[in-house]
C-alpha cells in the first residue's frame, strides 16, 4: 500500500505539474491545457488573474550539482498576482487547504488511489443488502471503480447534495456540445449493469441483475417518470431524472438470465417502443454502460431497498 505523503504525490503528477495541469483542465476540458517539453511546462492559464494565461511553470531540480536528485514542478506568476512557489503551494491556494488535508483531497480529486490497493470491493463499511454495482469518480476518462455500492447508496447520493452544483451549472448552458464536455468533465457516474475491474465489458466482475435504460428528449418527463412506475411487466428498482433535466433513467431487474444483455435490452426496447411510443438511447446495449448521477430530490427507489 502506498501512503498519501508529499513525495508519493509528486511522484504520481510528474514532481507536481500534473497538479497545475489537473485544476486548469477542471475549467477548459476541451483544451490542451499544458505542453510539457523536458522541463519546460510552458505558460498555462492562472486562476488568480482570470484564468489568463500568465502561469510559468518549469520542473526545476532541487540539488542540480548532484546526478540524482529530487524534482519540483514550480510556478512564477508573470502577472504578479500570487508569489512564486511550488505546486503544493498552488494547490494550497487553489483548494483552501493545507497539511495533510490537501493531501488526501489531491489524492482523491485526481483518481491517484494512494492508500487505495485498487480494492473497491468487500469493503467493511459498506452494506451487504441488494444488488452492487461498481462506482467512478468523475471524469468520465477515469475508468477505474472507486467502489462498489447499491442502490440504497446511489438512491442516497442523487436525493443528496453531492452533484447539486454540477446539475445546477450543466442546466444552465445551453450549448450542446459545450453541456456534453461540462457533463463528462464534472459528474461522477455508476455501471447500474454489474461491478467492474475497470469501465469495460470485458472487465466485468460480477453483474448486477440490473438494467439500466436511457429516455433522452422527452416532451413530458414527470408523465413518463409516472407511468413507467405504474407499469405491468417491470419493477422499478431506481428511477430518477438525467443530468439535463430533459430525460429519465429508469433501472430493473433483469427477469430472464438466459439472454445475453444485448438480447435483453432490445427485448426491454421493443417493449417501450410499443407500450409508450418512446425510443430507448441504444447504448444500453452496452454492459459497462456509464450512467451520470445528477441530484434529483424527487428520485424514486424500490421501498423494498430502503434503508432500515
Amino acid at each position: 500500500m502506498t501512503m498519501i505523503n508529499r513525495k508519493n504525490i509528486l511522484d504520481k503528477t510528474l514532481y507536481g505539474a500534473g497538479i497545475y495541469s489537473h485544476i486548469v483542465r477542471e475549467h477548459f476540458p476541451n483544451e490542451i491545457v499544458m505542453t510539457v517539453k523536458g522541463r519546460d511546462c510552458g505558460v498555462i492559464r492562472n486562476p488568480f488573474h482570470d484564468w489568463e494565461p500568465c502561469l510559468k511553470v518549469d520542473i526545476i531540480r532541487l540539488e542540480p550539482e548532484k546526478k540524482l536528485c529530487d524534482e519540483l514542478a514550480r510556478h512564477h506568476d508573470l502577472s504578479g498576482t500570487i508569489p512564486d512557489g511550488d505546486a503544493l503551494d498552488f494547490a494550497e491556494r487553489y483548494y483552501g487547504k493545507s497539511g495533510q488535508f490537501l493531501l488526501n483531497h489531491i489524492n482523491e480529486v485526481m483518481h491517484l488511489h494512494l492508500e487505495d490497493d485498487y480494492n473497491p470491493y468487500g469493503r467493511k463499511d459498506e452494506k451487504p443488502w441488494g444488488p452492487r454495482f461498481s462506482f467512478f469518480r468523475a471524469p468520465i476518462t477515469n475508468t477505474r471503480p472507486h467502489k462498489s455500492i447499491s442502490l440504497s447508496d446511489a438512491y442516497a447520493y442523487i436525493r443528496g447534495h453531492y452533484a447539486a452544483e454540477q446539475t445546477r451549472q450543466l442546466r444552465a448552458i445551453t450549448d450542446p456540445n459545450q453541456a456534453r464536455i461540462y457533463k463528462a468533465a464534472h459528474f461522477d457516474y455508476a455501471t447500474f449493469c454489474g461491478q467492474f475491474k475497470s469501465r469495460s465489458d470485458k472487465e466485468i466482475i460480477q453483474p448486477s441483475g440490473l438494467i439500466c435504460l436511457d429516455f433522452d428528449h422527452l416532451s413530458d418527463v414527470e408523465g413518463l417518470f409516472q407511468a413507467l412506475l405504474q407499469d405491468e411487466y417491470f419493477d422499478t428498482e431506481l428511477l430518477f431524472r438525467s443530468p439535463s433535466g430533459h430525460g429519465l433513467k429508469w433501472v430493473v431487474p433483469i427477469a430472464e438470465n438466459r439472454m445475453t444483455h444485448a438480447e435483453y435490452f432490445r427485448r426491454v426496447a421493443n417493449y417501450i417502443r410499443q407500450t409508450y411510443g418512446i425510443e430507448v438511447d441504444k447504448s444500453g446495449k452496452d454492459l459497462s454502460r456509464a450512467c451520470f448521477l445528477p441530484c434529483d430530490p424527487q428520485a424514486y427507489i424500490n421501498p423494498k431497498y430502503a434503508i432500515k
